[in-house]
């Protein structure tokens, strides 16, 4: 395997593509290529996310829930937490703040506009 890229099911994508670009994503591909879309691709560094409306499903795969928000966090791997966290603090909402962990790491989490967490973390030495 080489890598991972969640397929995220959200109600309003430009509402998440506006939140996602807010804390450094961009939009690398997109369905249709302008207009109204479907489905986009956005990245930052190494990490890639791809977000469809549920929709665009249409009665495909049933299994996948119809309500934003999941049982899942996603967590991020990054450098310079500190300087990260501090530039999106205030554009976000927060639902734990910086805190070191016993196994090492810097962590925050967030809550995006689709009510997923995500957490940042950092191996500081």
């Amino acid at each position: 395997m080489d890598s991972l890229a969640p397929n995220i099911f959200v109600q309003d994508i430009d509402e998440t593509i506006q939140f996602y670009k807010a804390i450094g994503f961009k939009v690398g591909m997109s369905v249709p290529e302008e207009g109204d879309f479907v489905w986009v691709m956005m990245t930052c560094g190494k990490v890639s996310f791809m977000f469809q409306t549920l929709d665009s499903l249409g009665s495909e795969l049933p299994e996948i829930s119809r309500q934003n928000g999941g049982s899942l966090l996603l967590y991020i791997q990054i450098k310079e937490i500190r300087q990260f966290y501090e530039k999106i603090k205030d554009k976000v909402k927060v639902i734990k703040g910086l805190e070191s962990t016993f196994y090492g790491a810097t962590e925050f989490s967030i809550l995006d506009n689709n009510n997923y967490v995500l957490t940042f973390a950092e191996n500081e030495e």
